[in-house]
């Protein structure tokens, strides 16, 4: 295994989850292990120039510092692979002086003045104190200086900035001698080694590298004319890596610019002034010619196309929500001329009367996104469709719980649905509780036994849960429940709630806790198909959230194979190679 085998194989790992961001650091990997540039049998070996810088170090007189008595880790004091020819293992604290910042105190930070580099200046903060101290020169930082943050998201940096003095939570790490080590390849193995001890967990406590593991770290050193080639092929490798994340990066905005543009066509809202009367089969209000009417080719082309466009099993939730919008707007299936209008449809069933607290009602106006809205929208609807008050099409039911200080009331054969048991059965149908009341319970509280094919909407707390009971039971009183009559099924109103989630805190209101109260439920309007649509509808849409369903594990799959076969490919390049097998003498 080789890199050029990694690269005939990249189109298939290219799309994995952090793809690039491995191939970094199997590049430094690399680089550390002897693995990236050729070895050189001409290259002075390391050892001789290791020696030389035992020899700088000790005209500095450097002292040593008198190590605690702790057990050493392995994994930072010994090489666990085997070294090159020329290689030499090497202890940090012999080629590297690691040398603390200042600590401040706040008055001693000004506003003007020398700058000081603080952890948060070499990762997102842009915001700078200054000192007017006057301090020895190794408290200053200057441009190439190589440092080491050991808090926070700690890491190696090269300076390139202004003349700082740096804060106690950075160390500067002048070489012992410059001649004789590269600072870029010591900045590039402590690239290396910081993820490595970041994914094993070393040295982490409130995420933050020690100066005694610093020292501790044993180098695997190549010969300095192999230091630099290494260098110089990570500078390239990296630029690469760079390229083709930018491709990436470029691939995804455009995909996601044309899945959001067909997506805003698709969904884009009609107003009834601006519609004309629904043309037979089009499955929608037509707006202007150069507009509408070319709804159904946009249409086409975007539920072929889309599938094609995700890439993501997180871009799923788009196309479901699409899906919904489209479904609960009349444009997701064509009319028949043959179904009966909404309007026929309840002048012959008739209508419920209006509930005890209706004049509680709500007089504002808060459209929804597609199907609900808080008293009638100027919203255009489809031919044959009307928007009807809810509560005319659907008996309210509350919902109660019976006293917790009467066990004699629960544990009993009546299903009591809480906001456990919707979050789990969350858009779908629900024949079983966690908990269970009986008739006394019924019988001595508000709570009521409610009939299969009732659906519940979560109102408080967590808002927004969909279920229908899939037998009779009860609810507690986070749950707003209607009994639909026979000009409406309970799948098309568990549709049109779902649809209209994004509308959710629209309807609702509370500083804290969100709640959408009965008075907007009573002057909730609903969009009304023809019945027999209103099965059309639901049938398409259980259709196309089935094929999602498979798109979104085949995209779970793939990614998790890409990811696998990228795991595979680097581990097999990090592996030493086997010898070559012997023939047999006699």
């Amino acid at each position: 295994m080789n890199a050029e085998r990694l690269l005939e194989v990249y189109e298939q790992i290219s799309e994995a989850p952090e793809a690039i961001a491995r191939l970094r650091r199997f590049v430094l990997d690399l680089a550390v292990r002897g693995k990236l540039v050729e070895q050189d049998a001409e290259d002075e070996p390391a050892s001789v120039q290791c020696e030389r810088i035992a020899a700088a170090k000790a005209r500095l007189d450097i002292k040593e510092r008198k190590a605690k008595r702790r057990l050493v880790d392995p994994s930072l004091t010994e090489v666990s692979f085997d070294l090159p020819a020329g290689w030499a293992d090497a202890r940090f604290a012999d080629l590297v002086r690691v040398v603390n910042g200042r600590a401040y105190k706040k008055p001693e930070l000004l506003s003007e003045g020398t700058p000081v580099l603080r952890v948060g200046n070499l990762f997102t903060s842009d915001h700078w104190y200054y000192s007017d101290l006057e301090l020895e020169e190794d408290k200053y930082c200057d441009k190439g200086d190589l440092i080491y943050a050991w808090s926070a998201s700690f890491g190696p940096f090269i300076w390139d900035g202004p003349r700082v003095i740096y804060h106690y939570h950075i160390w500067k790490l002048p070489l012992f001698s410059e001649d004789d080590l590269s600072k870029r390849y010591i900045f590039l193995f402590l690239q290396q080694k910081t993820r490595e001890i970041k994914d094993a967990g070393h040295g982490i406590s409130m995420i933050h590298m020690t100066k005694e593991k610093m020292e501790q770290l044993v180098v695997p050193l190549p010969p300095l004319a192999e230091q630099h080639r290494i260098v110089a092929k990570v500078d390239e490798l990296m630029a690469l890596c760079d390229r083709l994340e930018e491709a990436r990066k470029t691939r995804e905005e455009v995909r996601d610019k044309l899945t959001a543009a067909s997506l805003a066509r698709l969904t884009a809202p009609e107003t009834t002034a601006q519609a004309e009367p629904a043309k037979v089969g089009t499955g929608f209000a037509s707006g202007p010619a150069t507009s509408e009417d070319n709804f159904p080719t946009h249409a086409a082309f975007a539920l072929e196309a889309l599938p094609a466009l995700t890439t993501r099993p997180d871009q799923i939730k788009t196309l479901r929500q699409t899906i919904l919008n489209l479904a609960v707007r009349g444009k997701l299936v064509e009319q028949e001329t043959a179904d009966e209008p909404a309007s026929k449809m309840l002048e012959r069933i008739g209508t419920l009367p209006p509930p005890a607290r209706y004049k509680k009602r709500s007089p504002e106006l808060v459209p929804g996104d597609c199907g609900l809205s808080i008293n009638k929208p100027h919203l255009a609807i489809p031919n044959g469709w009307l928007w009807v008050p809810l509560v005319q099409v659907a008996r309210l039911e509350s919902g109660h719980t019976p006293s917790r200080n009467r066990p004699d009331w629960w544990d009993g054969d009546v299903p009591w649905m809480g906001l456990v048991d919707a979050r789990a059965h969350n858009n779908g149908r629900i024949f079983e509780t966690i908990q269970h009341t009986n008739d006394e319970g019924l019988s001595n509280s508000a709570a009521r036994l409610l009939p299969a094919g009732t659906v519940c909407f979560s109102r408080t707390a967590s808002v927004g849960y969909v279920v229908i009971m899939g037998r009779s039971m009860a609810t507690s009183q986070d749950f707003v429940n209607w009994v639909p009559t026979e000009a409406i099924s309970s799948e098309w109103l568990q549709l049109v709630m779902i649809a209209e989630r994004p509308a959710i805190p629209r309807f609702s209101k509370g500083a804290v806790h969100q709640t959408i109260y009965y008075p907007a439920w009573l002057s909730m309007h609903v969009a009304l198909p023809p019945l027999a649509e209103q099965h059309r509808i639901v049938a398409k849409v259980d259709a196309l959230m089935a094929l999602y369903d498979r798109l979104e594990a085949a995209l779970t799959t793939t990614d998790s194979t890409r990811t696998r076969l990228l795991e595979a490919l680097l581990h097999e390049a990090l592996e030493p190679a086997a010898p070559p097998a012997m023939e047999a003498t006699e």
